[in-house]
């Protein structure tokens, strides 16, 4: 049987009461008290059962995700991701709410954000624009006392309880060596695309890719970032005008969404002139173009961890409870036509 509050009070030799008032840190209680507490708890290996905590005290939370809007498919994934851990978890009286926001539009995530009303939510989890007004709204936010974790895309010098997401330096590095292996010791121009430079994830891949291009792979040749705004459309168009302009490209790492605009591309092109290419996420063009073999490696994330992991650290924050952090790390995968699900 697990140890229950009763089993902790008897343990300590104090009060229900004040066993409560040490597990929820309300004041009033003598420090010797507090020690023996949590000297009973430490002994009798207790975990508080926090939905039933919150069920008895009848205490209910509200959680909000903003995520970016559009036709970015793992975007999609994430909103149905957290919309699906919001009805699982709403019997413990906790409420996730997910609001889209544009994106790239630091503007619509600061009104966003100043449109919450602290004493009306619990904890707010977001995937990050770097813009000064996102900052300062964050900042206001946080003096508020809100917990915030940012998603997928940090904000760095902005007050957040935790960034949730892969290491996207770690992720650039990664598409470098991929590239570099692939294309051998001849080397080439490779095109980058980027949805936006505005966001966090995306400079920090372009930084890794090129750390590791500029030492290991000094034949590669990484060009200027072209930006396609996460969509298929403008993404196609920006990459059939770069390879205009630049004829010859061997490698295409494709650092954020718009893979149909993409794969597209490189369906069209014949077979001898496709540039050898490493994109983001698998979804299902992705995966479908890694069997064809349009593209040659996937770098992926998991946006249902990723979900989960945002809400267990903003309930962590809202109750004062403590967090496994190896359950929090999210791991960069990579997958090639042999091993993709």
């Amino acid at each position: 049987m697990r140890p229950t509050i009763r089993d902790v009070a008897r343990e300590a030799g104090v009060s229900l009461a004040s066993v409560d008032r040490v597990l929820n840190r309300r004041p009033g209680v003598r420090a010797g008290t507090i020690l023996r507490v949590e000297a009973a708890v430490a002994r009798l290996g207790f975990v508080r059962d926090l939905a039933a905590a919150n069920l008895s005290r009848r205490r209910d939370y509200r959680f909000v995700f903003l995520i970016p809007t559009g036709p970015n498919t793992f975007m999609r994934e994430l909103e149905a991701e957290a919309r699906a851990l919001g009805e699982q978890v709403r019997p413990a009286r906790v409420a996730v709410e997910v609001v889209g926001v544009p994106p790239f539009d630091g503007e619509a995530l600061a009104a966003a954000l100043d449109a919450l009303a602290p004493g009306e939510v619990s904890g707010v989890a977001l995937v990050g624009t770097d813009a000064a007004v996102a900052r300062d709204a964050l900042v206001r936010l946080a003096a508020a006392g809100v917990p915030v974790v940012t998603l997928v895309s940090d904000v760095p010098f902005a007050p957040r309880s935790r960034y949730v997401g892969i290491d996207n330096v770690a992720a650039g590095r990664t598409a470098a060596s991929l590239l570099g292996r692939f294309l051998g010791p001849r080397g080439g121009t490779v095109a980058l695309v980027a949805g936006s430079m505005l966001v966090r994830d995306h400079v920090e891949r372009r930084m890794g890719f090129e750390q590791v291009a500029r030492a290991e792979f000094p034949r590669l040749s990484p060009l200027p970032v072209i930006e396609g705004r996460d969509d298929a459309a403008a993404t196609r168009a920006a990459l059939a005008a770069l390879m205009a302009r630049e004829p010859g490209i061997a490698g295409l790492y494709n650092m954020g969404a718009g893979n149909r605009g993409v794969i597209d591309l490189l369906r069209a092109l014949p077979e001898s002139g496709r540039p050898l290419a490493v994109a983001h996420e698998l979804t299902p063009h992705t995966r479908a173009a890694l069997r064809a073999g349009l593209i040659q490696a996937v770098i992926h994330q998991d946006a249902g961890h990723e979900a989960r992991s945002a809400l267990r650290i903003l309930r962590a924050a809202a109750e004062g409870a403590p967090l496994n952090e190896a359950q929090e790390r999210i791991r960069v995968e990579v997958y090639l036509r042999d091993n993709a699900p």
